[in-house]
């Protein structure tokens, strides 16, 4: 699934960032567009990837605080502070000083107004380093399945309120915690469930495959001003839960396994390749608008996936294992 959600935000920021637009259809003109919420699904799958490792040890004790905060630093802060600084060397300022510095914290979720544009993307790293910084937390409210519910309802009732009282006009903010808050508590809620989802997913896949097309497209056929966030999160909370306990090629194989590994590192790194790929003028050699915008849309993964590859299995494994 994270393999799927990083190349779907690479596709759509490609598109909207692209100055000559492909041609005007359902998929570019709707689809496309809607992958941006694919960072919510990044924030489904975050939190059951998080319970999964950690959410027993954190109940039990079997880990120190000191242990758990060291390994999610050393798990998303090298990439991102590379990302940082290669940032700040393109583009020196004291405004991109600020903003690095606040970046390579981590915390900059916690400031009153964190609008950076140093790795304008890290919005989202940022968003998931709160969320882990609150785990343990979490890890209380989600003692058990009853209470996991009341929590629920309680961080959807929250998230609206603070959508319609105090995000002053501005709709939904995803990178603010309270407004994410349910995506990620969907996330653990399915992790407290996951082994009666994956027994039923194995007997029934068919149904529930129909049934995630079914909430899919009702996302798009369906007017869903008033619906709040439930038709991404019923979505894709649909899609993980089918993901738990599918065994099909699609979402089980090699290249989707690796992409899965190194998504993350794609995501913080495809808008420099995007800019690489701006600068290489392929309109130049492609007329075609729908051409043009899936060669660029290529060379940016290619880019990014070469890119996060090297850094991640080669440079950081080899300072890693030079360090034991």
């Amino acid at each position: 699934m994270r393999a799927y959600a990083a190349v779907g935000i690479v596709l759509m920021h490609v598109r909207a960032n692209l100055m000559i637009k492909p041609s005007d259809n359902i998929l570019t003109g709707n689809v496309i567009p809607w992958f941006t919420n694919f960072t919510l699904l990044f924030m489904i799958i975050s939190a059951f990837s998080m319970c999964c490792g950690y959410y027993e040890r954190i109940k039990s004790g079997a880990i120190t605080p000191a242990k758990f905060y060291a390994k999610r630093y050393h798990h998303t802060w090298p990439f991102f502070a590379m990302m940082v600084m290669i940032s700040f060397v393109m583009e020196p300022s004291w405004s991109s000083f600020c903003q690095s510095f606040a970046d390579l914290t981590m915390c900059f979720n916690l400031l009153p107004n964190p609008h950076i544009e140093v790795i304008g993307v890290g919005w989202f790293l940022g968003t998931v380093f709160t969320f882990y910084m609150l785990f343990p937390f979490f890890t209380f409210l989600l003692d058990n399945k009853k209470r996991g519910w009341m929590v629920l309802v309680s961080s959807l009732l929250f998230c609206y309120i603070a959508i319609d009282t105090f995000n002053n006009g501005n709709g939904f903010c995803r990178s603010n915690i309270i407004n994410s808050a349910p995506f990620f508590i969907s996330g653990g809620m399915i992790y407290l469930y996951r082994q009666g989802i994956k027994s039923w997913v194995e007997k029934h896949w068919i149904i529930t495959l129909e049934s995630c097309f079914v909430l899919t497209v009702l996302r798009f056929v369906v007017d869903i001003k008033d619906l709040f966030i439930l038709p991404d999160l019923l979505a894709f909370a649909a899609w993980l839960m089918y993901a738990i306990g599918s065994k099909d090629i699609v979402l089980n194989n090699r290249v989707a396994k690796y992409l899965s590994g190194i998504s993350m590192e794609i995501y913080l790194c495809h808008m420099m390749f995007y800019r690489v790929s701006s600068m290489l003028h392929l309109e130049r050699f492609i007329h075609n608008n729908d051409m043009l915008y899936v060669a660029t849309c290529l060379t940016t993964l290619i880019g990014a996936i070469c890119f996060s590859h090297v850094i991640k299995y080669y440079v950081f494994k080899r300072i890693e294992n030079k360090r034991r």
